[in-house]
Formats: structure tokens, C-alpha cells, sequence
């Protein structure tokens, strides 16, 4: 069996933990050991079973451990799963069981899906994503590598969003829009044309933040 560590004790480091006890315990191939954080104290004020037990830059991976990301800060995790990655880092996706997916879907490596995550069909999510509760993803839609979508959001039928894109709490694409690679859609935006390569859009309509 796998040993597999969280890498992140924050908050969302702590939301994946509980979405992996919901996980059916004999269909598992693996058994976390604990979090990996740089804050070695990040779990003092919390009661949790598993602790922190080592930093994530003075990791090593070996052959028989597996991570799942659970750093929910878009700034900080590409950094921190990629310098992982670099030392020979495998990545395992999550996908809870309350998740709809429907036909032709792929995931890439180490994708997140939280509880409530609706992905239809026909759709394509990136390597390293991850999708928060209770958001949708309609047909037709990519999804690339990096991207942070947050809990509440819709992303309808044929949306195209680039590497590294963020979505805020409660934000919506309209059909067929693209969202430019690192970009950033702030909560309950409301994106009705495509949005350029690194910016952040706020509002309804959504508009480019200076």
C-alpha cells in the first residue's frame, strides 16, 4: 500500500483530509500518513488524527508515497507541488464521491474534485487542477493545467480556460468564452467576452481590474 501525504496543512489542506476519509475505504490503495507543511505548528489549534510531519522544501518523495495537493492559494502551489514534482513527486488525483461526471470526461494527474463538483460531458480538466464544492462544468469545456476554480462557480458549455486561471467564489462564464492563462476572476464576476492572458476581471459584466 502507498503512504500518501497532503502537501498543505492550511485550510484547504484540512478540507481535502475530510474529503479523503469520505473516500470507500476498499477501493483505496494508499493510507495518509499526514500533511506536509513549511509551518511545522500549522495544526496546533486543530484536532485532526494525522499531524504535520515535515516541511514540504525539506522533503524527499521515495518510491512508495503518493501526494495529493492541498494548497488552495493559486500563488503558492504551483511553486511548492512543482519543486515536489522536480524531485521525483507523484501526484494522485481525488475525486469525491458525491462528484457527477458524465461521458468522455478527462482528468489530468493530480486533479481535486470537491464534494458536490458537477462535470457533464465531453470535458477536459488539466493536470494539477482543482474544482471546489458544488461548482458546474459544462459540455464541451478545457480546462488547463494550475487552474483554481472556487466553490459556487459555472462554467457553461464550451468555456476555454488557460493554465493557471482562478476563479473566485461564485463567479460565471457564459458559453463558448475563454479566460488567458493566469488570470484571475474575481467571486461573483460575470465574464461575458474572453478574457485576455494575465488579468483580473471583477463585476457584472466582468472588466479588467487596474
Amino acid at each position: 500500500m502507498k503512504h500518501l501525504y497532503i502537501v498543505g496543512a492550511g485550510g484547504f489542506g484540512r478540507e481535502v483530509f475530510n474529503w479523503l476519509e469520505d473516500l470507500d475505504a476498499n477501493g483505496k490503495e494508499w493510507e495518509v500518513m499526514g500533511f506536509l507543511d513549511d509551518d511545522l505548528a500549522a495544526l496546533k489549534d486543530f484536532d485532526y488524527p494525522k499531524s504535520v510531519v515535515g516541511s514540504i522544501k525539506d522533503h524527499q518523495p521515495r518510491p512508495k508515497e503518493v501526494y495529493v495537493c492541498g494548497i488552495g492559494s493559486h500563488d503558492h502551489k504551483r511553486v511548492l507541488c512543482e519543486a515536489l514534482k522536480a524531485k521525483g513527486a507523484k501526484f494522485i488525483s481525488i475525486v469525491h464521491p458525491s462528484v457527477r461526471i458524465g461521458r468522455n470526461v478527462k482528468l489530468g494527474d493530480g486533479v481535486v474534485l470537491c464534494p458536490g463538483v458537477t462535470l457533464t460531458c465531453d470535458i477536459e480538466v488539466g493536470a494539477m487542477s482543482m474544482i471546489n464544492c458544488h461548482t458546474s462544468v459544462g459540455h464541451d469545456a478545457k480546462i488547463g493545467d494550475w487552474v483554481t476554480i472556487s466553490a459556487n462557480c459555472d462554467l457553461t458549455g464550451c468555456t476555454e480556460v488557460s493554465e493557471g486561471a482562478f476563479f473566485g467564489s461564485g463567479s460565471r462564464v457564459i458559453p463558448g468564452k475563454k479566460v488567458g492563462a493566469a488570470s484571475i476572476v474575481g467571486a461573483g464576476s460575470v465574464v461575458i467576452r474572453d478574457v485576455p492572458k494575465g488579468v483580473s476581471v471583477f463585476g457584472n459584466p466582468a472588466r479588467i481590474f487596474n
